[in-house]
């Protein structure tokens, strides 16, 4: 069975939301799917539907290989064949067929997910060695990330040859270039999934079993609970928030990043997933669960006689072992849930903050106005900590949201705020480093998260200013290396 005609009308329904000037060259496309013919065969004219693969190396480069018909260097892609479930399916194979990359070392960007980048018209000369007379092309490109640096490529079919990686500008295709140089690829690998490692305060695990029916991903195997980011979710966060509630109706209080993992798809594809911890202890029974088949507790011991994936077993594993050990993993330093049987100790969330000074003024950005923390509000440049160091999160999140690059040398601790936002919320600690230089200008890595920079005068910050941040460039001011907030 080709590719449903829902499945292309909502791609192009989605590109167009994006590119609405391009409606008039994608009409005739759209008459064509109300229509008997089938869009994606080779023989339906005056058009059909054919597929690329924009490959992106981790130095911003496009793979492009030389099509022998038509003499020049483009994009792998081809004609839509009747085993291909979806178009990107058909991009997949493409790339495969003609350079040898198979899905597994490739990933969605999470700018696109697989949505196409681009959607080329062009028309197509008569082929009578084909049997094929003048055409047009509608050429869905898709754009996936090359999951390692080092990609091998093996030019494998009598078609294409003489394969190449070119950066952005000297993509031929003018569109193409053009969509790629304002997209923001920068050849980082993101995660565009998020999961919940939900655990009880006890050592267990929250398990989901998964249907067992065909297009499921691991059907029939237990599994952390979560799933895909939609185009309403502002952030990771908000998309394991929304699938813990409409899977099973958990709204757990705090959400915390773990570590990002990798799968793979259901289309073969390499899916890094941004897991999350989260503490609950209820019955999994009273739950009104909406999708699979039932939740249940496991101890890790446990978990090796289930079905599941080995690298979920090794997560909960590590975790499991962090956690055990008091090393301050991602939940706290005494155990799974933070405290011991008996401890009156509390963990707290640790997040980083960058200091910019320049010329007698201090970097703040304005926050998405959907963002799940402090929305449509200024605030310093900022993370939650992961499994690294303060320093490597302050570098990491500098080089992430604003595209600065900070050698640790550099960096000092300037001021920590020690908060919480009600009496009995879980507390935070805030350190805020300066940094005495950097490389390059702030801009917009994460719209989701930030929409502007700015740089703003120590007597004049801007409103609405997060309170903790305008507490701690006071202090820093006033030479003060301490602040309470929230305290009673």
């Amino acid at each position: 069975m080709p590719p449903a005609r829902s499945h292309i009308h909502e791609l192009v329904t989605a590109y167009l939301e994006r590119h609405p000037a391009e409606a008039p060259a994608l009409a005739p496309l759209l008459r064509m799917l109300d229509e008997d013919a089938e869009p994606t065969s080779r023989s339906t004219t005056p058009g059909h539907i054919t597929c690329s693969a924009v490959v992106v190396d981790h130095d911003r480069r496009v793979l492009l290989v030389h099509h022998n018909l038509f003499g020049l260097m483009l994009a792998p892609g081809g004609h839509v064949e009747a085993g291909d479930r979806t178009l990107s399916a058909t991009a997949l194979r493409e790339v495969h067929e003609e350079a040898g990359i198979p899905p597994g070392a490739l990933c969605a960007t999470a700018a696109y997910g697989l949505l196409p980048i681009d959607i080329d018209v062009f028309d197509v000369d008569a082929n009578p060695a084909k049997g094929e007379g003048a055409h047009r092309h509608w050429d869905f490109r898709f754009v996936f990330q090359a999951v390692d640096r080092d990609v091998e490529v093996t030019v494998r079919t009598e078609e294409v040859s003489a394969a190449e990686w070119r950066p952005f500008d000297e993509v031929a295709a003018p569109q193409l270039r053009a969509k790629l140089r304002a997209s923001g690829l920068d050849g980082r690998i993101e995660p565009v999934d998020a999961s919940a490692l939900v655990h009880d305060g006890h050592g267990r695990y929250l398990m989901h079993l998964r249907d067992d029916l065909p297009g499921i991903w691991e059907p029939g195997a237990w599994a952390l609970l979560g799933g895909g980011r939609e185009p309403g979710d502002a952030s990771l966060e908000e998309t394991v928030r929304r699938e813990l509630r409409e899977e099973a109706g958990l709204e757990p209080g705090v959400v915390e990043p773990y570590a990002v993992e990798l799968a793979t798809g259901t289309d073969g594809l390499t899916v890094p997933i941004q897991v999350f911890t989260a503490r609950w202890n209820g019955d999994p029974a009273d739950l009104p669960l909406s999708e699979g088949v039932m939740l249940a507790w496991f101890h890790p011991d446990t978990m090796a006689r289930l079905r599941l994936s080995p690298s979920t077993l090794d997560l909960v594993r590590r975790h499991a072992r962090h956690t055990a050990r008091g090393t301050g993993g991602p939940d706290g330093p005494d155990g799974p849930d933070g405290p011991q049987a008996g401890s009156t100790s509390v963990p707290h969330i640790v997040g980083v903050h960058l200091y910019l000074e320049r010329g007698g003024q201090v970097l703040l950005g304005l926050r998405h106005p959907d963002s799940a923390f402090a929305g449509g509000t200024h605030h310093f440049l900022a993370g939650h900590c992961e499994q690294e160091s303060a320093v490597a999160c302050l570098v990491r999140e500098a080089r992430e949201e604003a595209g600065l690059l900070i050698d640790p040398a550099d960096v000092e601790l300037a001021h920590v705020v020690h908060m919480v936002d009600e009496p009995g919320d879980q507390p935070r600690i805030g350190f805020v480093f300066r940094a005495r230089q950097w490389t390059g200008t702030p801009e917009v890595r994460e719209p989701d998260r930030c929409v502007s920079w700015g740089w703003w005068p120590y007597d004049a910050l801007p409103e609405p200013i997060v309170p903790y941040a305008r507490a701690a460039i006071e202090g820093i001011r006033a030479g003060r290396p301490y602040t309470e907030l929230g305290w009673t």
